[in-house]
């Protein structure tokens, strides 16, 4: 399409013929097929590893084609082609007919949304044209693609070697009558997000003076006009907009795809994040949903471990409450699954730590899409798609005894104090003598031990990664009841991982999370060894047992830093003691 429709420069046809000298499949020709692969490996393997997209037009149309790889190796590439498209191009040697590679592309296509397909069946030239083999193809094909959701898909027989049905129809091919595979994206009918309720998320407050606040952003659905009453999510706040501020002045109506500014007749509270939404059609504001997800990550994705969720302009804290199950790409079987690897689906459970303005991606590419990203290397590693919102019909229960007045009685701040360490590194010795310490002050606390959690709470759960990721949350939300009831709550636990540790901080508020790093050096807790555990593990009776065959993550701030060769463990209480939270003066 590119060659035909002359959307290729002079400089890139000459540099496309030294590549073909080198790479080309087509002996002496041009191997048109280079031009989208643009990485040294995909040339010398001759598969498509990256997604590579190319703009053109037509005089009817303009295009952004993505091509996209169909290795299952590289599926999350494949869905971040398709997470933008409006018609997807799945492709079939006519010799081979539908491949495991096909159903992978036509479920992964459906799942991302996209229900305009064509069936491009190329080679047909390698079978002479056979109209009888071609319809059998198209029959099974339509049959397959109606069970994953698809309207019902155009097939086109091609022979794309010399341009046969790819730009203009061929004379080959007198026994179709179909159009051509451009003749066919210029004119399919595309859904048109105007026609959606209205939709705004806020990127920006515009704040330049006292007499202007203007919220900006770009309209991901329907139209809205001044004077249209409209409802801020999260809060519900109904409100009218006041004027449609663009450059160089106002507008009576903005579209989906427009750049405006917003303002509203009542001050409202709007920020970063929130969505203003049509008053007729709503949306729910929820912390809880079901969503389907591409794992990006090499470590894999793991229930009870928390990201950075990012959804339109909005970024808050997530936590994936389950692993439902794997999908199987090939035959869309559900399969019992503990964690997503790197390039599986899934569907799995998320909380927020705030309520968060999203819609289904059935319903709203824009609102239902949404990244995670690693706490602490930033790193992308999935992205989802919302399939089922749990209103806010979930919430936390309030009481009139609250946990400052819980805390009060007893005079003191509540809080948690977060031991961490190797095994070994003094952990439960310092825990053990802080709450001998404040039980002689008066004070009221509790110790939850690693080890004595493991014989209740946790006894459930091993010692993989998986498994000491969901008892470090456990052992969290349990901290967190207790400061509620106004306990100052010791926690003894290797938990070896930032991004576990930092979930438990997110649980308190600021002040009230001490986390202490017991830095004892690994070869001295080896010659410790108090529980035998390390020689266990080096004779690999204990796999993945944390200073021999698992990481144990430095803590980077910890409050408090204890040197177990420098300080003898009452030394230790007393540096703890001197940083807890004091009570404020009302109490």
């Amino acid at each position: 399409m590119l060659f035909e429709t002359q959307q290729i420069f002079e400089d890139q046809l000459e540099a496309l013929g030294r590549d073909s000298a080198r790479y080309g499949t087509q002996g002496d020709e041009r191997d048109l097929a280079l031009l989208l692969d643009g990485l040294q490996a995909e040339r010398e393997q001759g598969i498509t590893i990256d997604v590579a997209y190319r703009f053109f037009a037509t005089p009817r149309r303009r295009f952004i084609v993505a091509d996209t790889p169909g290795h299952d190796q590289y599926t999350r590439n494949t869905a971040t082609g398709a997470s933008t498209a409006d018609v997807a191009v799945v492709l079939v040697d006519a010799r081979k007919g539908m491949t495991e590679q096909t159903y992978r592309h036509s479920r992964i296509v459906a799942l991302l949304g996209v229900r305009r397909v064509v069936l491009a069946v190329n080679k047909m030239d390698l079978i002479d044209w056979d109209a009888g083999a071609f319809d059998r193809l198209a029959s099974a094909y339509c049959t397959f693609a109606k069970s994953v959701g698809c309207i019902m898909p155009t097939v086109i027989p091609m022979s794309a070697l010399r341009g046969d049905n790819v730009t203009r129809r061929s004379e080959r091919a007198a026994w179709y009558d179909g159009p051509s595979l451009l003749e066919y994206l210029e004119t399919v009918e595309v859904d048109a997000p105007s026609e959606l309720p209205f939709r705004f998320p806020v990127q920006f407050v515009n704040r330049p003076h006292a007499d202007f606040r203007g919220y900006c952003g770009r309209v991901a659905s329907g139209t809205v006009r001044a004077g249209d009453q409209v409802r801020v999510v999260p809060g519900g706040r109904q409100t009218t907009v006041k004027e449609i501020v663009v450059y160089g002045g106002t507008r009576s109506v903005a579209r989906a795809g427009d750049s405006v500014a917003l303002t509203l007749t009542d001050d409202v509270d709007v920020g970063r994040g929130d969505v203003i939404t049509s008053s007729s059609d709503p949306i729910p504001a929820t912390d809880r949903f079901t969503a389907t997800m591409v794992c990006l990550s090499e470590q894999g994705l793991v229930a009870g471990r928390s990201y950075v969720l990012k959804a339109h302009t909005r970024q808050a804290t997530a936590l994936i409450t389950a692993i439902r199950h794997r999908i199987d790409v090939t035959t869309g079987a559900p399969l019992a699954a503990t964690m997503l690897q790197a390039n599986e689906i899934g569907v799995i459970g998320l909380a927020s730590d705030a309520p968060l303005a999203l819609e289904t991606y059935s319903r709203s590419r824009t609102l239902g899409a949404f990244i995670l990203i690693d706490r602490i290397t930033n790193a992308t590693v999935g992205a989802g798609m919302i399939d089922r919102l749990t209103p806010e019909d979930l919430t936390w229960s309030t009481f009139f005894v609250g946990r400052t007045e819980r805390a009060a009685l007893k005079t003191q701040r509540a809080s948690c104090i977060w031991l961490t360490g190797l095994s070994g590194a003094g952990k439960s010795t310092i825990a053990n003598l802080l709450d001998k310490r404040l039980y002689a002050a008066g004070r009221h606390a509790y110790v939850l031990d690693g080890d004595n959690i493991r014989h209740g709470l946790s006894r459930d759960l091993g010692f993989s990664r998986d498994d000491r990721v969901e008892n470090v949350r456990r052992v969290a939300e349990v901290a967190r009841l207790m400061a509620d009831a106004g306990l100052i709550v010791i926690v003894g636990m290797i938990s070896p991982f930032r991004s576990e540790r930092d979930f438990a901080r997110s649980l308190f508020p600021d002040g009230e999370f001490i986390e202490v790093f017991v830095a004892t050096p690994l070869d001295e807790c080896r010659r410790r060894d108090p529980k035998g555990l390390y020689e266990r593990a080096e004779r690999g009776a204990i796999p993945e047992f944390t200073g021999v065959d698992s990481v144990y993550e430095t803590p980077q701030r910890p409050e408090i830093v204890i040197d177990t060769l420098e300080l003898s463990p009452e030394q230790a209480v007393e540096q703890i003691v001197s940083r807890l939270p004091q009570p404020s003066s009302s109490q």
